[in-house]
């Protein structure tokens, strides 16, 4: 257990931070979700865009590590690019 202050607020905001991830993390396998289930390249590219922002977000906040971020704005521009 946390023997000073300091320590106990660490752990406090170290709860809500991992509570906010987990939030943040099942927003983005929603919307990974929604850019491979399109079938039209026109409602593919709005939210593949959509998708490109929040990754990049989600890594400046550290929750994902930036290479994951590239990878799977990589993979999914494929996706759509390969889409009629």
């Amino acid at each position: 257990m946390a023997q000073h202050k300091s320590a106990e607020k660490r752990i406090r905001a170290n709860d809500r931070r991992a509570k906010r991830n987990v939030t943040d993390k099942s927003t983005m396998k929603t919307l990974l979700k929604k850019v491979r289930t399109t079938q039209t390249k026109d409602t593919a590219s709005s939210v593949l865009k959509e998708t490109i922002s929040f990754l990049d977000k989600l890594a400046g906040k550290k929750v994902i590590h930036a290479n994951k971020a590239a990878n799977l704005k990589s993979k999914l521009t494929k996706y759509v690019n390969k889409l009629k």
